[in-house]
């Protein structure tokens, strides 16, 4: 819609939705809009429209703390929704497939690794049914490898990290998401673990500019499918993210924190190395996460 306004490139999209209700009363000015077409159906059995698509973004994955407890039917929809995107693809003259895949895929980060790369070779418990989400991801990164080699398209992997904006669930198990949500309501934010955890936060906008940039430009990777890991170089721990949002919303708020860190226990991080984004696509995290802070509960105020 913005580039259709402010460039006059006459683009179209369609848009799959299982729920076209929904998404209308979540996204009413993008169902309003003529160069959206809404198609409903689920990823893994929807219809073919028949028109030609030069590009593909395939994101669809359920990511709510509710799908993570049918781990059966998240894999099917990781796999299967892959399996018919990719024949859609096939038969649409499809030129560029943009996969959103997730850093998830590399597993627990080791604790010698401050930022993961792309070329770290680790992997989920795949035994593990909590690793459904990862293990499938992983999986359709492998079936995107397959079909490069048979088919005339051209295909990128996001690995995709944390978040924050408008739409962000702000009472689920997204700790930016619930620290705002308890600033916002006057709470005193409560960290349940020791608050050493380390994560990093790209913004939405940045996010945005990160995969259509990702989708367009030209690669300089060579013939195998380029990776590219999407996110925040910049690390911070829990602790410090929920003195930062008190800082940025309502400093008079305060933080508990449940458990004192234990001496020698392993660090959980989650954080990416982008150097391979900023040096191939020139990309960079334009906006801080004190301004993502503000921005992101200003939209929900």
């Amino acid at each position: 819609m913005f580039c259709n306004r402010e460039l006059n490139l006459d683009l179209s999209a369609t848009v799959l939705t299982r729920d076209p209700e929904a998404f209308a009363r979540k996204m009413p000015h993008l169902v309003s809009e003529p160069s959206i077409q809404i198609l409903q159906g689920d990823v893994r059995s929807f219809p073919f429209p028949e028109q030609h698509f030069e590009y593909i973004i395939h994101a669809a994955a359920p990511t709510s703390s509710s799908a993570a407890d049918h781990p059966i039917d998240l894999l099917s929809t990781l796999l299967d929704g892959t399996e018919r995107m990719l024949s859609f693809a096939k038969a649409h003259g499809t030129k560029k497939f943009l996969l959103a895949s997730s850093g998830a895929v590399y597993g627990r980060q080791p604790d010698n690794l401050s930022h993961i790369p792309e070329s770290y070779l680790g992997g989920p418990d795949w035994l593990d049914s909590k690793a459904a989400y990862a293990e499938g991801k992983r999986i359709c990164e492998q079936m995107c490898s397959l079909h490069a080699h048979e088919l005339d398209i051209e295909f990128r992997i996001a690995r995709c990290f944390t978040f924050v904006g408008p739409h962000l669930p702000l009472d689920q198990h997204f700790a930016i998401g619930n620290f705002i949500g308890d600033a916002l309501a006057g709470r005193t934010i409560r960290i349940q673990g020791d608050g050493t955890t380390m994560r990093s936060y790209l913004y939405a906008a940045d996010l945005a500019i990160w995969l259509w940039t990702l989708l367009f430009r030209p690669s300089r990777l060579g013939s195998r499918i380029p990776v590219f890991n999407v996110g925040s170089g910049e690390a911070i721990s829990i602790r410090d993210l929920a003195q930062e949002v008190i800082q940025t919303l309502d400093p008079s708020l305060k933080v508990e924190i449940a458990a004192q860190p234990s001496t020698g226990a392993p660090l959980s991080q989650y954080v990416p190395d982008v150097k391979r984004a900023e040096a191939e696509l020139e990309l960079r995290q334009t906006i801080s996460l004190h301004e993502a802070i503000r921005r992101t509960a200003a939209w929900y105020r």
